[in-house]
């Protein structure tokens, strides 16, 4: 009976053996996990037996039952499980009903039941359940091709890449023996009927894109002299699989001592890593188009390896409808940006929604392209909205990162002092990292390299986290990154000549690390379509003069003289995962009496006209008077209100409007002479707060003055195009109002 291997419905199957009270033989059953939207350790309980799957429904259904379904799967236990189909209606038959387990079966069979094919129920109550992702040491990694009792026996652990000697320094480690841990022991493959599309998968569970060949007769050579220990399987992949688990199992081989595989030799593998994780340029993964304009991009992801996928089209950005998404397409992004295969396939807008319009729909690849623009695809969107942002999980090589840093004397994991492992005297010793000028992007990458996601702060004196006392001295300094590298290593810092006048211990850097972040994003169209110049008199402008929203050219200024304003509205919204809320408690909140508000921030957003050579011709700050839930999304409610003292924020989902017509919501241009300019607004602009993306948190127009009208054009967040269009359209806004 062959089994169904479903990359689009990414199923978790296992082989048992069990009996049923009702038959006097063994009974062969298999599990897996299926479903809408889920991970590979979640999803609907679905049971293989008698030549269909079908479904259990969730009558009596419990954590015992539960515990079974998941440890059947190799998993070492459950977390929950679910009624009612929440993965989605399963089909055929619902094979089991009115389940009672002890908790202590060996297969979800054993349990008591009304016996299979006997129930009432409809699709509607498909049980559901959640796994640990953790798997039990020695469960069968490698998933067989038919019910022969004899395949039952194999029991792989783990596999690896074995380097030689000379090549185990290398980071990461590209080539070597491929072995698996059957048993508790490490065993070789025969390489007899193995090909390049088994190599192709190793690499890519690897977090490598391709393949290349070696020296074979150095490998057969070295093999000669070492004990070998074969596996008792050939494997067969079609290339395709995102890990060596999805692969079907091959013949039997027959271990015959020392005559085993005597016709070939134990299997290597040599991979190309991605150009970003190579020892040098020339030696990484060339993508099939020029690095320096990409045509696929990640945004939003906690890690390494992952984000929303952004393709661009006609020189913008755009995102990827989730209709059809798939491991196969998401594999193909990943190869393309030079990581391996696919762990995860994300839709429903996991990684934060993108901004712009929807480029692809419904994409279909084989999985061999070489870019994902070479897969089919529906362009037309029509009924995707970012809700449906696709995104990705990739496979990424093993560099060992997390060894040379760590977080000291915090109260879980995500926090505490930052450590870092430096070679002083010849020996390799912990120590701190200087916090002079230590800021959110150097904790970003301190937290991207140890894996825990994004930073919610960065501290410049650790004296409530008591570190080990042996790692007090500065052993790193001058640290300064862009908040894109991935290690600190990476960032610029003062190398061997430590400078650091307040010492560590107490003043040390240190971090706190989160897996969501909110993402602001500016509506740079509302802007367009808003702006628009005002003459107003002095007398009018008392509170945003003391707010210092004027030019300094307004303090000697006649109450009875005029300025002119260049006025728009701003729609600021929250795309990431997390609620965007102001660093400072309600108790630092500070009170400015002429508007009778309070700020939370003291600069939410930069106002800026730029002449065209980047120097600023007339600027303006806004303070983030009032943070609020001004509307939401359908279906999210508003959290956030600044009435009576309330809670200040901005909701995921939902977006802040300050409008034109309130104060301090223009730049002071009354100074500024006739010509061409750049109008600049950037939230968040001392990265206060963190963000998930800070490349979106700038917004640039066009800007032409003639002295009495302002056009403003081409107005784009950063990061949405290829680059800057120069393109004049003609008059969009240009009215004069007086007051």
């Amino acid at each position: 009976m062959a089994m169904l291997h479903c990359s689009l419905l990414a199923v978790v199957v296992v082989l048992a053996v069990s009996s049923v009270k009702s038959d006097p033989g063994p009974v062969q059953i298999q599990l897996r996990l299926a479903g809408e939207k889920r991970k590979h350790y979640e999803g609907r309980v679905e049971v293989y037996y008698n030549n269909e799957w079908g479904t259990v429904c969730d009558d009596d259904f419990d954590m015992s039952a539960a515990h079974v379904v998941c440890r059947e799967l190799g998993y070492v236990g459950a977390v929950s499980w679910s009624p009612s189909a929440k993965y989605g209606k399963g089909e055929g038959r619902i094979w089991l009903d009115n389940v009672h387990c002890t908790g202590r079966e060996t297969s979800l069979a054993n349990c008591l039941s009304n016996g299979f094919g006997v129930s009432d129920c409809k699709h509607s109550e498909d049980v559901s359940v959640v796994c640990t992702q953790k798997r039990i040491p020695g469960f069968q990694f490698i998933s067989t091709s038919s019910n022969d009792v004899e395949t039952l026996d194999a029991r792989v652990e783990d596999v690896r890449i074995r380097a030689t000697y000379s090549q185990r320094k290398r980071v990461p480690i590209t080539e070597g023996f491929v072995e698996l841990k059957d048993a508790g022991k490490w065993r070789q493959i025969c390489d007899e009927d193995w090909n390049m599309m088994n190599s192709r998968v190793v690499c890519g569970m690897y977090g490598f894109p391709g393949v290349k060949g070696f020296n074979t007769r150095a490998y057969k050579l070295l093999s000669q002299r070492r004990k070998k220990n074969y596996w008792g399987f050939s494997v067969n992949c079609t290339g395709n699989e995102a890990h060596l688990s999805s692969c079907k199992m091959g013949k039997v081989l027959k271990l015959v001592g020392n005559s085993t595989c005597v016709r070939g030799m134990p299997v290597v593998v040599s991979c190309i890593p991605g150009r970003a994780f190579a020892p040098t340029q020339s030696a990484g993964f060339r993508k099939a188009y020029r690095p320096e304009q990409p045509l696929v991009r990640l945004r939003g992801g906690a890690n390494i390896g992952e984000g929303r996928v952004e393709v661009l089209k006609n020189g913008v950005w755009g995102t990827v409808c989730d209709d059809n998404w798939d491991l196969k397409a998401a594999t193909v992004v990943c190869r393309e940006l030079g990581f391996g295969t696919a762990k995860e396939a994300l839709t429903g807008g996991r990684m934060g929604q993108g901004m712009g319009p929807v480029h692809m729909n419904e994409v279909e690849c084989s999985g061999f392209e070489k870019s994902l623009t070479e897969c089919f695809f529906n362009k037309d969107s029509l009924g995707c909205s970012h809700e449906e942002d696709a995104a990705v999980r990739c496979h990424v090589p093993a560099m060992g990162f997390h060894n040379r840093l760590r977080l000291s004397g915090g109260r879980n994991p995500s926090e505490g002092r930052v450590e870092v492992l430096a070679e002083r005297n010849g020996s390799l010793v912990w120590g701190t990292v200087c916090s002079e000028s230590w800021g959110i992007m150097e904790a970003m990458v301190v937290c991207r390299q140890l894996g825990l996601g994004f930073a919610n702060n960065a501290f410049q004196d650790t004296w409530y986290w008591p570190g080990d006392v042996s790692a007090d001295r500065v052993v790193m300094s001058g640290v300064r990154c862009s908040g894109t590298e991935m290690s600190l290593a990476q960032c610029l810092h003062h190398g061997k000549h430590i400078s650091c006048p307040k010492g560590g211990g107490r003043f040390a850097a240190g971090v706190s690390c989160t897996q969501t972040a909110p993402d602001l994003v500016l509506n740079a169209e509302v802007v367009e379509h808003t702006t628009y110049l005002e003459d107003r008199p002095m007398y009018a402008l008392q509170c945003a003069h003391e707010e210092n929203c004027l030019s300094s050219t307004a303090n000697p200024a006649d109450q009875g003289s005029y300025r002119r304003l260049l006025r728009f509205s701003s729609q600021i919204h929250n795309n990431g995962l997390s609620d965007f809320r102001p660093r400072a408690g309600r108790q630092s909140w500070i009170w400015h009496e002429c508007h009778r508000h309070y700020h939370s921030m003291e600069v939410f957003t930069h106002y800026d006209l730029l002449s065209l050579n980047g120097t600023k011709v007339a600027e303006g700050h806004k303070a983030s008077f009032c943070l609020e839930d001004t509307q939401c999304d359908e279906g999210i409610e508003k959290r956030y209100a600044c009435a009576n003292f309330g809670q200040q924020g901005i909701t995921v989902g939902c977006w802040d409007t300050y409008r034109h017509d309130i104060d301090c919501q223009w730049i002071d241009i009354t100074d500024v002479k006739p010509g061409d300019y750049v109008f600049q607004v950037v939230i968040n602009p001392n990265y206060e707060v963190a963000e998930s993306d800070y490349t979106n948190n700038i917004m640039k127009c066009k800007c032409r003055y003639d002295g009495h009208r302002i056009w403003t054009y081409n107005c784009h967040i950063g990061g949405s195009r290829s680059s800057d269009l120069d393109d004049f359209p003609g008059i969009l806004t240009n009215q004069l109002q007086r007051r």
